[in-house]
């Protein structure tokens, strides 16, 4: 695999436009609203954009997932009811990296620091069937597990067996195609990798390079699995925290020069050197790079998609370096 064969990708989430509220939108507006940051994601260079995220991540699957409307057994919805709205306003032609909360995430929403596997096992199928329904309408180039907690929140009382399993159960629509499982801790990295349906391990590298120390490239290599690897910090309120206190003021009070400040700090150059040093050090089993997290945190569209530009310069720059 060549430098050339590395996709651009974002994880989703992304600003609202100033003065606008989800809740005062009809459904044709917020469809609207999604097409329009899809193509801004496009023209900063994004080569495999998700649909933007602006509907909070548990809500917009545990919805249909608990409704009984809608549901098969508890916990598990009907197949024909697993659609995922956004997709609606995806171009046709267009694919896109369709994020699906996972099912580990799921049941914490619901359930929290319990054991009950039959439920958990029901959210990942219901999770195979959102993805099963998004490859069947023929948008999706990449699909993408997220799983925030996993490695990070106490109460996950499940064996490391049980959530291996449930992530089985619910990439199995995506075997043979890419599939990205996104963390927010290294501590599960190697053991998603053994998940024949996950094939991309998503590691946010930029704000914490010492994460790769942790993943071995053996690894990789006998489960064939690769690496999607952040190079551009999404962590804003902790970039600004930093620069307050090395500059002595409040950024947030002067939001230009916060701009200049985050642009300055998250270069393309800077954004190429970490890329550079991930393959230097994974070479042909890295298979995704781009921003470590979603924007939606972002102050503003314009901010979040001139990072994105940014992120497209340094794998423009890397890929021209040759081999």
């Amino acid at each position: 695999m060549s430098k050339q064969s590395i996709f651009f990708d974002d994880i989703g989430s992304f600003p609202l436009p100033k003065g606008i509220r989800l809740k005062s939108l009809s459904r044709d507006q917020y469809l609207e609203l999604v097409r329009d940051v899809l193509a801004q994601k496009s023209r900063a260079g994004v080569e495999v954009p998700t649909y933007p995220q602006f509907r909070d991540m548990i809500r917009m699957f545990m919805d249909d997932i608990e409704n009984p409307a809608l549901e098969e057994s508890p916990y598990l919805i009907k197949k024909e009811h697993a659609r995922i709205m956004e997709l609606e306003a995806v171009p046709a032609g267009q694919k896109v990296r369709v994020c699906v909360t996972g099912p580990v995430e799921l049941y914490l929403s619901a359930y929290g620091a319990t054991h009950y596997p039959d439920i958990l096992n029901n959210l990942a199928k219901s999770v195979a069937r959102f993805l099963c329904v998004a490859l069947e309408e023929g948008k999706m180039s990449v699909a993408s597990l997220d799983e925030p907690s996993l490695g990070l929140n106490s109460n996950i009382v499940f064996s490391e067996d049980e959530i291996l399993d449930a992530l089985r159960i619910a990439s199995v629509p995506c075997l043979g195609r890419d599939c990205e499982v996104h963390l927010h801790s290294p501590l599960y990295a190697e053991a998603c990798a053994r998940v024949p349906g996950i094939n991309i391990v998503g590691i946010e590298s930029a704000a914490h390079p010492d994460y790769l120390q942790l993943i071995d490239k053996r690894v990789l290599e006998e489960t064939d699995s690769y690496l999607r690897a952040g190079i551009a910090r999404t962590d804003i309120l902790s970039m600004s925290a930093r620069l307050n206190e090395q500059l002595g003021i409040n950024l947030w009070q002067d939001m230009p020069r916060l701009e200049r400040e985050i642009q300055e700090l998250e270069s393309p150059q800077v954004m190429k050197k970490r890329l550079d040093k991930v393959y230097a050090k994974f070479g042909d089993r890295l298979r995704a790079t781009g921003p470590d997290c979603g924007l939606g945190s972002w102050p503003s569209q314009d901010l979040a998609s001139r990072m994105l530009a940014n992120c497209a310069e340094a794998v423009r720059s890397f890929r021209l370096d040759g081999a």
